[in-house]
C-alpha cells in the first residue's frame, strides 16, 4: 500500500514513540472452540435444570460471550453458558473433567453423542473440549474483542467469564491501559491501516493485525493516569453517565504522547 506524506508521518511517529503488543508482556489468544456449540453452549433455563437436576453441574458450567455480545468498552451478556468439561492441562497438573462425575450434564450430552464423537476439537473423550493450554488464563480480568465487525469493540471482561472463538482476547497486567490505546482514535486508525477487510466493508481485526500496534511503554505515573481515566469511564458507563468528555481527554492525551500535530490528528479522526 502506497503511503500518502501525512500517513508516512503518523506511521513513523507510531512507530518510534510505541511499542508493538507483540514485544509486550501480555498473551493473546481465541476463545473456545467447542467443535459443536448446540451441545456445548446453553442458555440460562437449561443451565438451571442442569444445576437442579444436580448441584454439582454448577462447578463445570461458565458464563460465556460470543465476539456479537463485545461492545465498545462494555458487553452484552446473552444468557449463554459454556459446559466447560475441559481437557486439563498436564504442564499445570490440571486434569480432565471427568463426564461421570457429572450425571446431569452427561444425560444432557449423551442426546448429542454421535455428533461429539465425530467432531475434531474434542479432547480425551467426546464429552471433553479439546486441549487448550491457556484454559486457566479465563479465570483472569482480559480485554475481549470481536474478529469481524464494522466497528471496532474492545472490552474489560470480568475474571471468570469466557469467550467463543474466532473472538479473541488480551490477558496482561495492563488491561486498563491498552485498553484506553484500543479505543482510541489512534488504535482506530491504526488497526484500519493494518487490517484486511471482507468484501462486505467489515474489518477483520485478527491476532496477526492486532500485535503490530505499537503503544507506548511509559512511566507508572502516567500509565496510572491513563489507568484512572479509564476507571473513571467504566464507572460512568457502568452507571448511565456520560463517557464523551473522558474519551475526548484520553484521545488528547495519547495524541500528545505520540507527538502528533493538529494535521496528524485531523487525518486520523477522519478515518
Amino acid at each position: 500500500m502506497v503511503l500518502s506524506q501525512i500517513e508516512r508521518q503518523i506511521k513513523e511517529k507510531i512507530e518510534r514513540v510505541g511499542t508493538p503488543l507483540k514485544d509486550w508482556d501480555i498473551q493473546i489468544n481465541y476463545g473456545i472452540k467447542t467443535g459443536f456449540n448446540e451441545a456445548f453452549i446453553i442458555d440460562g433455563k437449561k443451565r438451571q435444570e442442569l444445576i437442579n437436576q444436580d448441584p454439582k453441574s454448577a462447578e463445570i458450567i461458565r458464563p460465556i460471550l460470543r465476539g456479537r455480545d463485545i461492545k465498545r468498552y462494555s458487553y452484552d451478556f446473552a444468557d449463554l453458558w459454556l459446559i466447560n468439561t475441559h481437557n486439563g492441562i498436564k504442564d499445570k497438573g490440571i486434569k480432565p473433567i471427568n463426564i461421570n462425575d457429572y450425571p446431569a450434564v452427561k444425560k444432557h450430552l449423551d442426546k448429542y453423542y454421535p455428533k461429539l464423537e465425530k467432531r475434531q476439537d474434542k479432547g480425551d473423550t467426546p464429552y471433553n473440549l479439546r486441549n487448550c493450554a491457556y484454559i486457566d488464563l479465563f479465570y483472569r480480568q482480559k480485554i475481549c474483542w470481536k474478529a469481524v465487525g464494522r466497528n471496532l469493540t474492545f472490552s474489560l471482561v470480568e475474571p471468570g467469564i469466557f469467550l467463543t472463538a474466532p473472538a479473541s482476547f488480551i490477558s496482561s497486567s495492563h488491561n486498563e491501559y491498552i485498553l484506553a490505546f484500543l479505543c482510541s482514535n489512534v488504535g482506530k486508525y491504526f488497526v484500519y491501516q493494518n487490517s484486511d477487510m471482507t468484501g462486505a466493508g467489515d474489518i477483520m481485526l485478527n491476532i496477526q493485525s492486532l500485535v503490530k500496534f505499537p503503544i507506548p511503554r511509559l512511566l507508572n505515573e502516567v500509565e496510572n493516569d491513563i489507568k484512572n481515566k479509564i476507571i473513571a469511564l467504566l464507572y460512568n458507563l457502568n452507571n448511565g453517565l456520560p463517557i464523551a468528555e473522558i474519551q475526548e481527554e484520553l484521545d488528547a492525551y495519547i495524541y500528545k504522547l505520540y507527538g502528533f500535530n493538529q494535521e496528524e490528528i485531523n487525518a486520523i479522526e477522519f478515518v
